[in-house]
Parts: structure tokens; C-alpha cells; sequence
């Protein structure tokens, strides 16, 4: 689950154009606010595995001296898979809601017997970041690393949240994107490629979908060549619907079951 987390995550992210503002850039950010919450179900075809979750807090944050979003993802097993595996995951970033980028990560891991805890401090000025390894029982500050990273780096969860910011209607099928991201100590060069529209079918309604498709460097946990393939909506909310994964043990999906809008969308 943590190694799937990852890829995913990481994969969804988009570089735009921006105006730059005491030395952040600024991004118009339209498809998401504070109160926002999406909840996804995580099957093997007809068996329900788990559950995602992901809560924009009703507050902003401060941060840096910069207004933030406090954004968390959840992620548990359900039924058989909890009894044989026990997931119960906590990921998190407080994003700049001009800027859009991360300036805090963290993530709290319970897999089976395995436990990680850690926190990472960016600082996008001076291009740092400082990653604290926590305690995997106590979350008592065990070490403190520090990294260069490049310009407006993201985390896992920020760049999820950022693909939502950008214009689709720029995309040309086919076209690759790249984006910096930093995670576990080391950058990543991420690829996007756009493949196209699909109209599809979700617990939300029937949606026109932007498909996206990470390219994805040989590994361990997927199958075959481009193995994720992921569906966000073609609207003004850019809502993530639907993930489909081919991994070494099956083919697994991420999909949409509920959306609350945040406060800047309601009526």
C-alpha cells in the first residue's frame, strides 16, 4: 500500500504558466477550497479492498507566513483485506492556496507490523527541505536531514491537488509532462502523458473525463507497460473519479463514491 500510494500520488502533476509575487508564484486556484471532501472506494473487481478519503480542513492554515490549505488523505483496508494485511495510513500537506505548493508533509504509516512516521519542512525560498524522521510508536523526533530540492517541489498529496489547478483545455493528445517532486529523501522527475476524453460512469454521475497516463519507470509493484491510467473530470471542479492499476498481484481501482463541494462552490 505505501510503495502504491506513491506512485500514484506522485504521478498526477502538471507544470502551468504563473505570475510571481515576493519571489512565490501565483496560480489561480478555482477547483477546490476549504471543506472539500472526496471518498473512494478501493476494489478488486467485485471485492471491496479499502477505502480513500480526502478532507480539505475547513480552516486555513499560516504557514510560513503564507495561507495554507491543510489538506489530509486517509487511506484503510475493509473486511478479508484488513484482517490479512491492516492498513490504516494518514498522509498530509499544508499547500499554499496562491502558490501551490507544499510548505509541510507528513505521513503516519500503519501497514501490517510495519510503522513509519515523518515530517518534512520545505522551505521553496532556499529550495530546503528538512525531513524529520519520527519515532514509528511515539512520533518523538528521532533525526533531522536536510535536502536541496528544486523550484516549487511538491509532495505527494500537494501535486495531486495541483494537476486540479491547470487548464486542460491547453493539453494535445499525446503530449508528456515532467514535474519535480520530493519524497522519502529523494527528487523525482515524474512524466504525464495526456491521452485523451472519455465519457464515464461514477457513483456522482456520468462525467466527461481528462485520462491521464504516468509513464512509469520498471518496478517491483506493476505490471506490464503503462499499468495506472487515471480519469479527472473535465469540468471546473477537476474532481479525481477513477484510478485503474495493474499490479503484479491483480488489477486494482480507486473509485469515486462521494463528493462534498468546498465552501467556495456552494450555492
Amino acid at each position: 500500500m505505501n510503495k502504491l500510494l506513491l506512485l500514484l500520488f506522485l504521478g498526477f502533476i502538471l507544470t502551468g504558466s504563473s505570475a510571481v509575487t515576493n519571489g512565490y508564484r501565483r496560480i489561480p486556484l478555482e477547483s477546490f477550497a476549504q471543506g472539500e471532501v472526496i471518498k473512494y472506494r478501493v476494489h478488486y473487481g467485485f471485492l471491496t479492498a479499502g477505502e480513500a478519503t480526502m478532507v480539505v480542513d475547513n480552516k486555513i492554515h499560516k504557514l510560513n507566513d503564507r495561507a495554507c490549505y491543510k489538506i489530509d488523505v486517509f487511506g484503510r483496508t475493509s473486511g478479508l483485506a484488513d484482517k490479512l494485511y491492516g492498513v490504516d495510513d494518514n498522509w498530509g500537506t499544508f499547500l499554499d492556496t496562491s502558490a501551490v505548493i507544499p510548505h509541510k508533509f507528513y505521513r503516519y504509516i500503519k501497514e501490517g507490523n510495519y510503522r513509519k512516521n515523518e515530517v518534512i519542512n520545505f522551505d521553496q525560498l532556499e529550495r530546503r527541505a528538512l525531513l524529520n524522521k519520527l519515532d514509528k510508536h511515539t512520533s518523538e523526533l528521532k533525526e533531522v536531514e536536510e535536502f536541496e530540492v528544486p523550484k516549487n517541489v511538491q509532495d505527494m498529496v500537494s501535486g495531486y491537488y495541483f494537476l486540479r489547478t491547470l487548464d486542460f483545455t491547453r493539453l494535445k493528445k499525446g503530449q508528456v509532462i515532467k514535474v519535480d517532486a520530493f519524497f522519502d529523501g529523494e527528487t523525482y522527475n515524474f512524466k504525464i502523458r495526456f491521452l485523451g476524453r472519455e465519457e464515464v460512469k461514477t457513483k456522482i454521475g456520468n462525467k466527461t473525463a481528462v485520462v491521464l497516463q504516468p509513464i512509469m519507470p520498471e518496478n517491483k509493484v506493476f505490471s506490464g507497460e503503462d499499468p495506472i491510467t487515471v480519469w479527472i473530470s473535465d469540468d471546473e471542479h477537476k474532481i479525481p473519479l477513477r484510478i485503474r492499476a495493474n499490479m503484479f498481484i491483480g488489477g486494482v481501482e480507486v473509485d469515486i463514491k462521494e463528493y462534498t463541494e468546498g465552501s467556495r462552490h456552494k450555492k
